[in-house]
């Protein structure tokens, strides 16, 4: 049994050349609504919802992304929607997100 039922890690990785990075397109303010939202439904802490910061995932191209295990699904999003469909389907109730799932052939 994992301490944690689920784990989202949110890329917030910089690049000081000005290349492409989650960061530059709103990862902070996503992994902010997402760990307050977390809180707020009472899922954080053991057996429940760990909401992680991530240098680079390597997905950049897709970005801003995070990544939810123990299922390993990729997931790109645009604002706090987003973010609140994934905390609703996904982190509660174990429904993967279609629409937000970043396609296997999206890389740096």
């Amino acid at each position: 049994m994992s301490y944690y039922e689920r784990h989202i890690f949110f890329c917030l990785n910089q690049r000081d050349n000005g290349d492409n990075a989650c960061a530059q397109h709103g990862a902070q303010a996503a992994f902010d609504h997402c760990k307050n939202r977390i809180k707020a439904e009472g899922l954080a802490g053991k057996g429940g919802v760990r909401v992680n910061k991530a240098g680079c995932l390597d997905r950049c191209a897709g970005g801003p992304v995070a990544v939810v295990y123990p299922e390993a699904v990729w997931y790109s999003f645009v604002d706090s929607t987003d973010i609140d469909e994934i905390v609703e389907s996904h982190l509660k109730k174990g429904q993967v997100v279609e629409r937000l799932v970043l396609p296997e052939s999206v890389g740096r």
